[in-house]
């Protein structure tokens, strides 16, 4: 069966995300390869606007809106990342924004997201569906669903932070980014693959939140209720329906990474590259560091997607 996307939808979100997004650089560290016993080239969507890779996949979305649509508004749920990518892109074409966060979202993320102009609607994530509680809202604003992952036009807004990278590096013998909902590395697998079919794909996901790993391994889409994991970004509790085909084809492993092994590999990042990640990005981080791939892989491509951690978390570290 067809797949959602292919590398043509990738390259024309590249075209008109062009206003919005930044072409975010490509580090590397000595230090790292040593530790890793492989040679990473870390596409930095920390220093994104947002600070993450959700800006691609919101503006490729908002950007394509007819017009008449943006006095009606957006909506979103998201625990914060997307929840600011979608109100930078709203406030770009001068549409409202209204974001479902959970009451639990770290706080940098929602001062931030309220900082663009959104209005956000808190929810018990425990208790309450984001997913009902914006269907609410759409059916009587008339808005526009912005969704964090499970959508064409948000997958191929995410994979061209994999064709920004390879277009820079030139050929990688594998390609890892983080996994959550599936939107970021169903996005950057199809790219990726269309560029170079012999490269290795790989997710990294939390072990408190391994829906993707379990939904591989059955065949289907499994769900994990309550994710329990440091990494806030990663916890949507299963695949999306349509990123899920992308990554079933596409993707060779997902792999899993601790909590602890995701602050070790925050604090790395710190105090040998003096770049901040948060636990969400820093899972493909974490799996390269702590040998998770392949010992044959000699060079890899590291998407490291975002870098909003609250000062009094980081602190813990």
């Amino acid at each position: 069966m067809p797949l959602a996307i292919n590398a043509t939808d990738v390259r024309a979100a590249a075209e008109r995300i062009r206003p919005l997004a930044r072409k975010t650089p490509v580090m590397t560290s000595a230090g790292f390869d040593h530790e890793a016993g492989a040679r990473a080239f870390f596409k930095c969507e920390n220093l994104q606007r947002g600070g993450a890779f959700k800006i691609r996949g919101a503006a490729n979305l908002i950007l394509s809106l007819p017009r008449e649509s943006h006095a009606r508004g957006v909506v979103a749920y998201s625990s914060g990342n997307h929840a600011q990518a979608t109100a930078i892109a709203s406030k770009h074409v001068g549409a409202q924004a209204t974001i479902v966060m959970p009451e639990d979202a770290p706080r940098s993320k929602m001062e931030s997201t309220r900082s663009y102009g959104a209005k956000i609607v808190t929810y018990n994530r425990f208790t309450e569906s984001r997913e009902a509680l914006a269907a609410g809202i759409l059916k009587e604003s008339g808005a526009t669903l912005v969704p964090p992952f499970d959508h064409p036009m948000i997958m191929a807004g995410q994979g061209t932070a994999a064709l920004e990278l390879i277009e820079e590096t030139g050929a990688l013998d594998a390609l890892i980014t983080p996994v959550g909902g599936g939107g970021l590395l169903s996005g950057c697998a199809t790219i990726a693959k269309a560029i170079d079919p012999a490269i290795r794909i790989f997710g990294a996901e939390p072990e408190g939140a391994n829906d993707t790993f379990l939904s591989l391994a059955a065949g289907e889409r499994v769900a994990v209720p309550h994710p329990d994991t440091i990494a806030d970004g990663l916890r949507a509790p299963k695949p999306g329906e349509l990123t899920f085909p992308v990554l079933q084809r596409l993707v060779e492993r997902v792999v899993l990474v601790t909590d602890a092994e995701l602050r070790a590999a925050v604090k790395f990042m710190l105090l040998r590259l003096k770049i901040l990640v948060e636990p969400s990005g820093a899972a493909s981080v974490a799996a390269v560091l702590f040998r998770k791939l392949p010992p044959e892989i000699r060079s890899v491509g590291v998407v490291i997607s975002g870098g909003n951690v609250d000062f009094e978390e980081l602190a813990k570290y």
